[in-house]
């Protein structure tokens, strides 16, 4: 009887550790059960700031549209929709040095700058040199597109484009396919490039805390990856089925074994 009971124990001991519970499956949680509401908390969200090999689109227009055309040397993006392909050929990169050359404006510093500050700065030099403010030029200046990489334990892991100005993490995950079930929800590590080098965050998305991280508003160009969960690494089963399959199919080894070492 000892020997049934301590084998019950050792049975429900393995289901416990070895299946993923659902608390670890579900996002944004509340941390307070008191509470089914909680208050909005508002957001401080730099700017982004360009970097080193960043892309950028700039548009420029005039009232007279043959007046800006030397400097929008290709309407490609326009006409046939905007790509990766096309953004890399017919965008401005940003190279080592922080500039990007411009038709006509030649070089222009743009390293750390904020696409508003870029738009100013390009405009200005236009009214200065080229137009006067009769002329109603008009700058646009964005990223082509919102990159990011997203590896590990992810439906669809790779290099990510998004054509919109922000993106949280969420938004990326569920680009990339959602998190597999065997994939570290409660600790999702981020990779950032800075100015003065790489920074490496954690954030908990199984945690509503998950929003007030400095990583859940993504950054251009930032690096996400998923850690695999223990029970992958164990090999016994990610629900219960599973786990019950795997402590059957090692009993009855266990089981032959004995009678073949028996006989």
């Amino acid at each position: 009887m000892g020997k049934l009971k301590l084998f019950f124990t050792l049975l429900i001991c393995f289901f416990f550790t070895s299946c993923i519970p659902t608390k670890d499956l579900i996002y944004l949680q509340k941390n307070d059960s008191k509470s089914d509401t909680q208050p909005v908390e508002s957001v401080n969200q730099k700017p982004y700031r360009v970097q080193v090999n960043d892309i950028l689109s700039i548009t420029i227009k005039a009232m007279d549209s043959k007046y800006v055309e030397i400097f929008n040397y290709s309407n490609i993006s326009s006409q046939q929709g905007l790509s990766e392909q096309t953004a890399y050929f017919n965008g401005y990169t940003v190279d080592d040095h922080g500039d990007i050359r411009m038709p006509v404006l030649g070089l222009i510093n743009v390293l750390g700058k904020t696409t508003e500050e870029i738009r100013v700065i390009v405009e200005e030099k236009l009214l200065k040199e080229y137009f006067t403010k009769e002329a109603g030029v008009f700058v646009s200046v964005k990223l082509s597109g919102f990159r990011y990489v997203v590896n590990g334990e992810i439906g669809n892991a790779g290099t990510k484009i998004l054509y919109q100005d922000k993106v949280n993490i969420l938004e990326a995950i569920a680009n990339s396919g959602d998190i597999t079930i065997t994939g570290d929800r409660k600790d999702v590590i981020v990779m950032r490039r800075f100015p003065y080098g790489t920074e490496t965050f954690h954030i908990d998305l199984t945690n509503s805390n998950a929003v007030n991280s400095p990583v859940y508003n993504l950054h251009p160009n930032d690096y996400i990856y998923v850690k695999p969960l223990k029970q992958k690494t164990w090999g016994t089963g990610k629900t219960g089925i599973e786990s019950l399959s795997t402590l059957i199919t090692l009993l009855s080894l266990a089981t032959t074994t004995f009678l073949l070492l028996r006989n």
